[in-house]
């Protein structure tokens, strides 16, 4: 049986996680340019490490998840959103997005937020399925809101409550 561990990112794993960003690319959920080799760095000052849940399996970095306040704004501080969850395709499958969406709850929870959001692309399906098995609501559609492959796709912006 494979052990899953989800735990906070540090500054060590700035490689790994640039590795598994660009391995996972895809118009599926990517709204900026395909990264080129060399790969730089994966944190900046925008992302930094305490912005990053890491799932390993078995050791290896099998995915990531990027979470943060979504303004600077003091009347925003009880939300927290979700830019950002890679799982590397041999992970698939193995309960490492929930597992990433659990423990993005509970640090959620623990700054003191009550409710998450995110936006997902709408031709995502696979993502859209599993934010709704996890409680999450569209709330709004920005149509045609990106120019991807040649074809317009919408912005969708979920949301759903921390509280139980």
């Amino acid at each position: 049986m494979s052990q899953l561990l989800i735990r906070t990112a540090t500054l060590d794993d700035d490689a790994a996680l640039a590795a598994v960003d660009a391995r996972t690319w895809s118009t599926l959920h990517a709204v900026q340019p395909r990264p080129e080799p060399p790969y730089g760095g994966f944190f900046t000052e925008r992302n930094r490490p305490e912005h990053i849940l890491v799932a390993e399996v078995d050791g290896a970095p099998a995915g990531f998840l990027r979470l943060v306040p979504p303004t600077p704004l003091a009347c925003n501080a009880h939300v927290r959103q979700i830019q950002g969850l890679a799982v590397e395709a041999w992970a698939r499958g193995k309960g490492v997005a929930r597992a990433l969406l659990s423990a993005a709850y509970e640090a959620a929870r623990s700054e003191g937020a009550v409710r998450m959001t995110l936006r997902v692309l709408g031709h995502n399906g696979p993502a859209r399925r599993l934010y709704e098995s996890e409680g999450f609501v569209v709330e709004g559609v920005l149509r045609g809101e990106f120019l991807l492959d040649g074809a317009y796709v919408d912005d969708v912006c979920m949301a759903r409550p921390l509280t139980t």
